[in-house]
């Protein structure tokens, strides 16, 4: 491509996206995040380099998703999502990110280097999918996306308000069109679909109710429920839904997975109905959580490692009733798995287990790693990954073998088919979940008491700079800043069954600190005694953290 056919880059750039400030953003764990009107640019630039990842690609569609998921309504971002529709391959990550930063004078510049780095074939057809979330900045910078797709001559197709799971599902289908239909009614079709095959062979029994509250987090997620809803006679699943986003409710404000998941309290806006299971949704619906409150008003928390343990169980008995050992199934968790799911998987289903860091790349390139491969993060991030090699095995005993077998591998098809494999997907998991329940005939409390949960309290520590802290062994040892990681050892060894870890975020200047202990007190002294540390040996800013008050 010769250097002026470029010149429509700058020109976009100049009179419609230009940049207008210098500060640094980075292409992390779930892309660009940050102020909203921060990144008008940088979104604008990613349609650039989504066409070029497109043609090095042999034209393969790439999908970009205009989202900031849990964030509140102020933040916003973009991410690109790769022909396979997993997130973009991590090695692009610096092209985004010197991309994103340059200035508007060095951008024809810098877009003739990556494409020469890459040894992009410019001549061809490129394609890329883009959605949003419902955030009132989204379509502007979904407009700017488009703007960077046509500069390069790519081809933008646009699917307005979806969630960021449905995105991933269309990009793989445009370009596996064996996976399924690249359209909102062909995600409906084959999710919702494989659900309600599966509930006919599966009659309610036990103490499982079909009722289920959801808590939309006010966003996208939330709205594709209402339509998910309609497919259901309320004996297969009877859907409460609320926090849908209405006059003068705010995204992500005290609502959704994240809220739930870090303060430990149940979403406003939902009735306070003893036992009653309650699932809540992230923004942008790629995170699921469920909870449920007592007799006595306190909330019961079912996450990401309980969400985990529960599919991999089943699976696992459905593939001990298909009788084959061909099939190897795996669970991969972070260090934000809680040490008794941890302990519950090795020791009570004797599944084999892996930490590794913290975001879904990590965690998604692991599983692959089995012929089935489970992961979740705490926060209700994760899905069920099945190779070849497993498919082929489960559709050749549905077909050829013996009788009780074959309908337990038919029950793992339809289980199969219902999986969002290209990233974690709330309404997906959320009804995978409601199978399994529904197949033990159990209910919330009864999921609950599978295992106890060690008591954890996580932290934030605001810092000059991030990169101050490094970390290795998937993120729970601190390598710097000298005699930190020490310090945590010494504060751990006082208390029974203590663990706690400091970790860079992903997407801002704070130290993200856990911690777990016997009881929760000594979690939330642990929590807070390391955020002491991290402050003074790691270049705190503002107040020092302070010690929660001791019991009487």
């Amino acid at each position: 491509m010769p250097p002026s056919s470029l010149r429509v880059v700058y020109a976009f750039a100049r009179e419609m996206h230009p940049k207008t400030t210098d500060v640094f953003i980075q292409y992390g764990t779930a892309g660009f995040r940050t102020k909203a009107i921060l990144l008008e640019h940088v979104v604008y630039r990613m349609g650039l380099l989504a066409v070029i990842r497109s043609r090095v690609k042999n034209g393969r569609t790439i999908g970009m998703m205009i989202t900031a998921s849990h964030n509140l309504e102020p933040d916003n971002g973009v991410k690109l999502v790769d022909p396979d529709g997993e997130m973009l391959e991590e090695e692009w990550e610096a092209h985004a990110t010197k991309l994103a930063n340059v200035s508007d004078n060095d951008l024809e510049a810098t877009t003739m280097e990556i494409i020469q780095e890459v040894k992009a074939d410019m001549t061809l057809k490129a394609s890329v999918f883009i959605g949003m979330d419902t955030r009132y900045t989204s379509p502007r910078l979904a407009a700017a996306a488009a703007n960077g797709v046509i500069a390069l001559k790519g081809t933008p197709k646009e699917f307005g308000i979806v969630t960021t799971p449905m995105l991933h599902f269309f990009v793989k289908c445009r370009n596996d069109n064996s996976y399924g239909t690249p359209t909102e009614e062909g995600y409906y079709e084959k999710i919702i679909g494989a659900y309600k095959n599966m509930r006919k062979s599966l009659p309610t029994k036990g103490d499982y109710s079909p009722c289920l509250y959801v808590d939309g987090a006010n966003g996208v997620g939330g709205k594709k429920l209402k339509n998910v809803k309609k497919n259901f006679d309320e004996e297969e699943l009877e859907l409460h839904l609320f926090n849908l986003g209405g006059s003068g409710e705010k995204l992500n404000l005290g609502c959704g997975a994240d809220h739930v998941k870090v303060t430990q309290t149940p979403a406003k806006g939902i009735p306070s109905t003893p036992y009653q299971r309650i699932a809540s949704l992230d923004g942008d619906g790629d995170r699921l959580v469920y909870y449920y409150t007592d007799d006595k008003d306190k909330m019961h928390l079912l996450d990401g490692d309980r969400i985990a343990t529960l599919l991999a169980s089943y699976i696992t008995e459905l593939l001990q009733r298909c009788e084959t050992t061909e099939v190897q199934l795996g669970i991969v968790q972070t260090a934000y798995a809680n040490g008794a799911s941890t302990k519950y998987i090795t020791d009570t289903l004797k599944i084999p287990v892996q930490c590794v860091k913290t975001g879904v790349k990590h965690l998604h390139s692991a599983a692959h790693k089995y012929d089935i491969g489970v992961y979740f993060e705490a926060n209700g991030h994760g899905t069920v990954l099945y190779s070849s090699k497993a498919k082929n095995v489960i559709s050749r005993i549905a077909r050829e073998g013996d009788p009780e077998p074959r309908e337990a591998a038919k029950l793992l098809s339809q289980f199969i088919e219902m999986t969002n494999e290209t990233v974690g997907d709330a309404i997906s998991d959320l009804l995978l979940v409601e199978t399994v329940l529904c197949a033990r005939g159990i209910s919330a409390l009864q999921w609950m008491q599978l295992y106890t949960d060690l008591p954890c309290r996580q932290l934030k520590v605001t810092v000059a700079d991030r990169n101050a802290i490094q970390t290795t062994d998937a993120e729970r040892q601190c390598t710097s800043p000298e005699g930190l990681q020490q310090r945590i050892n010494e504060l751990v060894a006082k208390y029974p069954s203590g663990r706690a870890f400091a970790r860079p975020s992903g997407t801002e200047d704070i130290v993200r600190v856990y911690a777990e202990a016997e009881s929760q007190l000594e979690a939330d002294t642990l929590a807070a005694e390391v955020c002491q540390a991290v402050f003074d040996l790691a270049g705190g800013v503002g107040a020092r953290p302070e010690l929660p008050a001791t019991q009487e």
